[in-house]
């Protein structure tokens, strides 16, 4: 082989292990350029998986404020249902004390008048109607004021 051919084929060499590395060098930069649109891809979704999540908190955090004010409310209407129950036993209470009062009238009155019987049957029928009446109104005014809206302060 002459010179000329062996000086050829040497630089063909060169030329074939520089293309080689250029051709691996590009190669290399695409994968690296692959692996940054990668990772660019998973931040987006991470960003995105991040809002979804605050605005899920969010929706839970305004869930549990709804709930506790429900709570809250019904507790008011609780407590005004036991003052309401507590007023009507002390109103019938009361009732019951006035009516006791005037059957003890009437009977002291049945033995001061001469002109009426000591039996008081008739008396004691009244009385009774009398007390069943006003139960009757009082339990139809408890009923009206528990079906009327309660009204809070928000």
């Amino acid at each position: 082989m002459s010179t000329g051919a062996i000086i050829a084929i040497v630089i063909g060499a060169i030329l074939l292990v520089a293309i080689i590395a250029l051709v691996a060098r590009a190669a290399g930069r695409r994968r690296l350029e692959g692996r940054r649109e990668a990772a660019g891809e998973q931040r987006n979704q991470a960003q995105t998986r991040a809002i979804q999540a605050e605005s899920a908190r969010a929706a839970s955090d305004e869930r549990a404020a709804r709930a506790q004010r429900a709570e809250a409310e019904a507790e008011e209407k609780a407590a005004h249902a036991r003052k309401e129950g507590a007023m009507a036993q002390q109103s019938s209470a009361e009732a019951e004390r006035q009516s006791e009062a005037a059957r003890v009238h009437h009977d002291r009155a049945r033995r001061l008048d001469p002109d009426v019987s000591d039996s008081g049957e008739e008396e004691a029928r009244e009385l009774d109607d009398s007390a069943r009446g006003d139960q009757t109104r009082a339990a139809r005014s408890e009923r009206d004021a528990d079906s009327q809206p309660v009204q809070s302060g928000h």
